[in-house]
């Protein structure tokens, strides 16, 4: 049995047409009854009385308009919409041409397309040109065709200063308003800095979902109205929590996705023309071209991103992932001449990070890209000797970021079984293969799934090859991303 539909759906509402149609009820009626009836806006029950769609609504504002000498106005579905809702939220106001183009369009006077609530909410000037303008005749109750809209006298002499004056004010106070204040800008941003230290420690799913919610908040604060140099601190926000989300579908192994997400902290970050969050965002953007097997991109956005005046780690972690795909590449000279540039970043930082947590590159982190380069570039005892330095520097940080340390353990097991030392691999791996499934990222299983690839060579051969291969195996099936990919979609039952 089909569930009845809902009050002011389009079945009630062409149902209520059609009968009162039948009965002889002029469009005005209609309009009337659709507003009471359903709990419509004026025009949004005009537009329903004529049985248009908001694109046909738009076509025919549109088309009217032209027939008015220097009142074009360009109409679309989505400005229909928000026109209908205006003065509630995520609307915008009609102005007159615009009410002068749709009384046209409905057949209907200006006035029938305005409650009390909407004149409240005019600006002084536009009320004071309909209250002043000649009344056009009430159309017929039964009349069809478009009724001759007069257009309101240019005022003059006095009138027409005061007028201007009052145009001003207006805008003036539109301007002046803001939908968002310097402490909550501030607080948007304590928020922003406190997700990206989390991601460091915390469930990477739970954590995804906190931080979409803040950049839906942002994104909402950014369609309002607001200065200029707090819509730029908006972007700079919505471009971090972009940034971030990019970082985690990555993790998460949802590469497509986190290629979206970087285009748009990258569109943000020239919004705002804020030099550190396009590098870190160029950062993000490399990382994922990285994992997608895509090079040579991360190569040029890491020295695309180098090319910023910076502050903070940002030049320091750039140079880090180039020298990551120059080693994956196999060009050695390339990879440890970036690695070198790492250093050179570290020694020329001018101050700390903005946001820090993920977009952040401690000392830790930096001998951690160290050891993976050593190891693709044949420098097993040079990678050990950096994988050594980073858990000893990341001992004594306040926060232990679990994939920089899992990763720098599988360089430590890589490094140990390059010298055929199977067991001190499989005790190097033994905190990273302990983490819990959720704390399984797609940097680490992809890691491990290469390190187990070399198991199988003539070097690495025995009882600790065999349990470590099988280890590692069962690890990568018990992950984050296999978990996010098993999930049900929004359409599963």
């Amino acid at each position: 049995m089909n569930a009845p539909s809902k009050p002011g759906s389009k079945a009630d509402r062409d149902a209520l047409r059609q009968d009162m149609a039948t009965a002889g009820c002029a469009l005005a009626d209609i309009a009337i009854e659709m507003r009471t009836r359903f709990k419509m806006r004026p025009r949004e029950a005009w537009r329903h009385a004529h049985g248009w769609t908001l694109q046909e609504a738009a076509d025919r504002i549109t088309q009217a308009s032209a027939r008015r000498l220097g009142e074009s106005v360009a109409a679309d579905a989505s400005l229909v919409g928000k026109w209908e809702k205006w003065p509630g939220p995520s609307s915008r106001r009609p102005s007159l041409p615009v009410l002068f183009a749709m009384a046209e369009a409905f057949s209907c006077r200006v006035e029938d397309l305005l409650d009390l609530e909407d004149r409240r909410a005019l600006p002084e000037a536009d009320l004071h040109l309909l209250t002043h303008s000649p009344s056009t005749d009430e159309p017929s109750r039964t009349q069809t065709s478009a009724p001759s809209i007069i257009a309101p006298p240019e005022p003059a002499g006095s009138n027409l200063v005061r007028l201007a004056a009052d145009e001003s004010a207006t805008w003036a106070q539109w301007a002046e308003a803001t939908n968002v204040g310097d402490i909550a800008l501030e607080q948007l941003m304590a928020e922003t800095r406190s997700l990206a230290s989390d991601y460091l420690t915390s469930d990477p799913v739970a954590l995804f979902v906190r931080t979409r919610a803040l950049r839906d908040r942002v994104f909402a604060l950014l369609e309002g109205h607001q200065y200029p140099r707090q819509s730029t601190d908006l972007y700079v926000a919505a471009g971090y929590l972009c940034g971030l989300l990019a970082w985690m579908s990555s993790d998460l192994g949802q590469l497509r996705d986190a290629d979206t997400q970087g285009r748009t902290a990258w569109l943000c970050a020239e919004l705002a023309r804020h030099n550190n969050l396009r590098a870190w965002v160029l950062s993000t953007r490399s990382k994922v071209a990285f994992w997608d097997g895509r090079l040579r991109e991360a190569i040029n956005f890491a020295r695309r991103g180098a090319t910023y005046h910076t502050t903070g780690t940002v030049a320091v972690l750039l140079a880090c992932q180039e020298a990551d795909a120059w080693s994956e590449l196999g060009a050695q000279d390339e990879a440890l001449a970036a690695l070198a540039r790492a250093e050179d970043a570290r020694a020329a930082m001018s101050s700390e990070d903005e946001i820090g947590g993920i977009f952040a590159c401690q000392p830790a982190r930096q001998e951690n890209y160290a050891a993976a380069v050593q190891l693709r570039v044949g420098r097993p005892a040079d990678a050990l000797r950096s994988a050594d330095n980073a858990l000893a520097l990341l001992s004594v940080q306040p926060v232990r970021a679990y994939g920089t340390e899992a990763q720098i353990h599988i360089s430590q097991a890589a490094a140990h079984l390059a010298n055929g030392e199977a067991e001190g691999a499989l005790e190097a791996l033994a905190p990273v293969l302990a983490l819990p499934p959720d704390h399984r990222l797609e940097p680490v299983t992809r890691r491990l799934s290469e390190l187990s690839t070399s198991i199988g060579r003539p070097y690495a051969s025995g009882t600790a090859t065999v349990g470590l291969r099988q280890a590692v195996e069962e690890f990568c099936v018990d992950s984050a991303p296999r978990h996010l990919a098993l999930s049900p979609g929004e359409g599963s039952p």
